[in-house]
């Protein structure tokens, strides 16, 4: 019981206004070809998705996350997926079903996630143009896409 607290304590703690104000933690990770790092990318909005090859909500998040990069990325957008898998074999054949028309990091490691206290695949992060973190999501329903979506256009339009 007392554990069950604890974790309920912690997701309310990293859903506040608080944490979601705070600067984004930097990363710099390996990609398909080269290399992503999150402090190069100021100036722009970011979707920052943490995946696992396993996580059956990832799998219905894809079509999604494409599609935010297809309607939203010649405003300024660019969504990350970053990749849990502590074998990058199990993400290669994730992808060739469900392909990404977005950027893939890869983090063997798992060093980003604890970063960003990741506890729920998928989760997800919007950092706005200056870094900071503007909102956490955590898991993926089809019935959040629109909430999603006009947390990603506000973020956009705040110059």
């Amino acid at each position: 019981m007392k554990k069950a607290l604890s974790f309920l304590f912690l997701l309310c703690f990293l859903s506040s206004p608080a944490f979601a104000s705070k600067a984004a933690p930097v990363f710099q990770l390996p990609t398909e070809t080269s290399q992503i790092n999150l402090n190069k990318l100021k100036g722009k909005v970011v979707y920052l998705d943490f995946w696992a090859s396993w996580c059956k909500p990832c799998r219905k998040s894809f079509p999604f996350l494409n599609e935010m990069q297809r309607r939203h990325g010649n405003q300024g957008l660019m969504v990350i997926g970053i990749n849990v898998d502590s074998n990058r074999k199990d993400a290669t054949k994730f992808l060739k079903k469900y392909h990404a028309n977005f950027t893939i990091a890869f983090d063997e490691k798992g060093v980003t996630p604890g970063k960003y206290n990741v506890a729920v695949m998928p989760t997800s992060f919007i950092i706005d143009r200056n870094g900071n973190i503007v909102n956490i999501h955590k898991g993926f329903r089809e019935d959040h896409q629109k909430k999603i979506e006009a947390m990603i256009t506000k973020t956009l339009a705040a110059k």
